[in-house]
């Protein structure tokens, strides 16, 4: 039997079972890589460092099912008190960090898969946490010697689902270039885009984010081999990408957004407590209606990779889709780990699972993602 799915501007056809027979433009990913800042905190110690006293603030951030995130803290005053940075401190904040974790994750996971910066032929790059004009891609090109003539792209203020929606595209352009070199990098400073002040808006904000970049490569079937040119065969676990979904929540659409602080004069980032609510009451319909252009069953899928929003909404989506705290392990841990990191916490989860070598040929599994719109993206992938 086969199986044919709307993907990314084309229809995808694949046979399920023989992922590493011959099948029609398929992306696979081939590669994966991940980096940080340098410094990790407890919550605790961000707690002491910013002095924050407030038993409610301090529950919120001590409930958060965070261990551990990278931060790169203001600088400190004499009496280790934290120095205000200004909007424009903060946007360079962002190129350094975005600049450094970018190209320390790309490599990696050129590394991963025997590549070099040679080899890239479209770069795309995704962040919220700052703007740069020209973009993190043309920028990291000068700074890694990545081929002038490589085709770029910068997909900016999307928030945490962006790296789904930029990778639907990647794939897309993948396909349309079989056998050349596609590399998405999410890459989120998140210490460039704090409000450091006493309020429970930004206690929820401030206790959950952390710096992260994570990067995969993708190549798409030429006519004569599977995944890719003759001399770069995508290793055995290379899952293809077989169908995407996504939904619109337009009633919550201002549920997570940036606004202007006067009183700060910067930007702050408003979550509002009911979204993990509202994402859990709209995760089944765009899951189920993914699946079945596959002609699958939730039953079917072997790996989950969801994105780590918070304990809230990670709970809310298990409860809705009739998921095992095993399912979402490795989303789970990487909340534990890095807390959110934004638009690429669903590469971190994958990477985590890509090293755990537990997937099987012909296993399906689906990522997910959830950000400002506010929006559900979906992925379907098959090893």
């Amino acid at each position: 039997m086969t199986v044919t799915t709307e993907g990314p501007g084309t229809d995808l056809t694949t046979e399920p079972g023989a992922p590493h027979g011959k099948n029609t433009g398929a992306a696979a990913i081939v590669g994966i890589g991940t980096a940080t800042t340098g410094v990790s905190y407890t919550q605790r110690e961000l707690l002491d460092l910013f002095g924050i006293t407030d038993p409610r603030v301090r529950s919120v951030f001590l409930n958060s099912a965070i261990e551990r995130r990278h931060l790169t803290v203001p600088p400190l005053d004499a009496d280790g008190v934290c120095l205000p940075e200004p909007q424009g401190e903060l946007l360079a904040k962002h190129k350094r960090l975005a600049l450094d974790m970018g190209a320390r994750a790309v490599r990696t996971c050129l590394d991963s898969s025997g590549l070099d910066v040679s080899d890239i032929d479209y770069l795309c790059c995704v962040t919220t946490t700052g703007f740069l004009t020209p973009g993190l891609s043309a920028l990291l090109i000068r700074e890694m010697g990545i081929l002038p003539k490589t085709s770029r792209v910068d997909v900016v203020g999307m928030g945490c689902n962006a790296g789904l929606n930029a990778l639907n595209a990647v794939a897309g352009w993948a396909v349309a270039n079989p056998g050349k070199v596609a590399v998405l990098l999410c890459v989120e400073a998140c210490s460039a885009a704090y409000v450091i002040d006493s309020s429970m808006r930004t206690a929820v904000v401030n206790s959950l984010f952390g710096d992260g970049a994570a990067a995969i490569a993708l190549v798409a079937d030429t006519p004569d081999t599977a995944y890719g040119p003759a001399d770069m065969p995508a290793a055995p676990g290379s899952p293809r990408l077989i169908g995407f979904a996504s939904h619109l929540i337009t009633d919550a659409i201002d549920a997570m957004r940036y606004d202007w602080d006067d009183v700060q004069s910067k930007f702050s980032f408003y979550l509002d407590p009911e979204i993990p609510y509202v994402v859990g009451a709209n995760a089944e319909q765009v899951v189920d209606r993914l699946l079945s252009g596959a002609g699958l069953r939730r039953s079917e899928i072997s790996h989950w990779l969801v994105h780590s929003g918070g304990k809230k909404v990670i709970d809310a989506v298990r409860v809705n889709l009739g998921l095992t705290r095993h399912d979402l392990r490795h989303t789970t841990g990487v909340l534990r780990d890095q807390g959110n990191v934004s638009s690429g916490s669903f590469l971190f989860s994958y990477e985590r699972l890509f090293q755990e070598r537990v997937t099987r040929a012909g296993d399906y599994g689906v990522l997910m993602t959830m950000g400002p719109g506010s929006t559900i993206e979906t992925a379907l992938v098959q090893w």
